[in-house]
């Protein structure tokens, strides 16, 4: 085969791939778009929005992240205690006890089970743990 019939089948080639490529990313677009569209994600957006809009729930995050954050301070120097650990998960638990938070949870937790099923999908035609193992070096 000469040169040119070589550089006109692999630029044949690269078309395919290129076609191939692209159906791939749509079909990616396609996914994201059903999963936005999602019961689960939907209700994930507006448990999102109303944690978002409550004033209390604001409020109990700004001091449940300012203990955890002085806690980690203090664990980093050595100098956290069990005291200290006890206020982090009575803030964490109080911020979760409250209505709105719980449904933003829950919402979460759907949520994320809908994608480890997507996961569990894609997973099972490639043969691989896509979500797990898709972007390690090296995996024992």
């Amino acid at each position: 085969m000469s040169a040119v019939g070589r550089l006109k089948q692999v630029d044949h080639l690269h078309q395919i791939m290129s076609v191939e490529t692209a159906t791939l990313e749509d079909l990616g677009r396609e996914l994201g778009e059903k999963i936005a569209e999602s019961p689960e994600h939907e209700a994930f957006v507006e448990a999102n929005e109303a944690v978002e809009n409550d004033a209390e729930a604001q409020e109990m995050i700004r001091e449940f992240e300012t203990l955890r954050h002085e806690f980690m301070v203090d664990r980093e120097a050595g100098r956290a205690d069990r005291e200290s650990m006890r206020e982090v998960k009575q803030a964490q638990r109080e911020l979760h006890a409250l209505p709105v938070m719980e449904e933003y949870l829950d919402a979460q937790e759907a949520l994320q089970e809908r994608l480890e099923s997507v996961n569990i999908a894609i997973s099972e035609e490639l043969a691989v743990d896509f979500g797990g193992e898709a972007g390690g070096c090296c995996q024992d």
